[in-house]
């Protein structure tokens, strides 16, 4: 199965490791310096037009992949749920 993560990307449920809500994991001093080296090492991609709502850690065989997506956490779950059962 895949999730749908906005601007016509996919990804194997099996690569994600976390689906982040950006409004709280940000308040960490942790997760903006982890983003900044992501962003740095070239292992970020920006998939939203404006603020991103979410970010996505995604695990593959080319390595970590950051994905910041316009779709909220919440929106990404459900998506999750609903190809679950497919």
């Amino acid at each position: 199965m895949y999730l749908h993560l906005g601007q016509s990307v996919v990804v194997p449920f099996r690569d994600i490791l976390g689906i982040f809500d950006l409004d709280t994991a940000t308040a960490s001093h942790r997760t903006r310096a982890f983003l900044e080296r992501a962003e740095k090492e070239g292992s970020m991609v920006d998939l939203s037009l404006d603020l991103p709502k979410s970010l996505v850690l995604c695990q593959s065989e080319l390595g970590t992949v950051a994905y910041l997506s316009q779709l909220s956490s919440a929106t990404l779950r459900g998506r999750a749920e609903e190809n679950q059962f497919e």
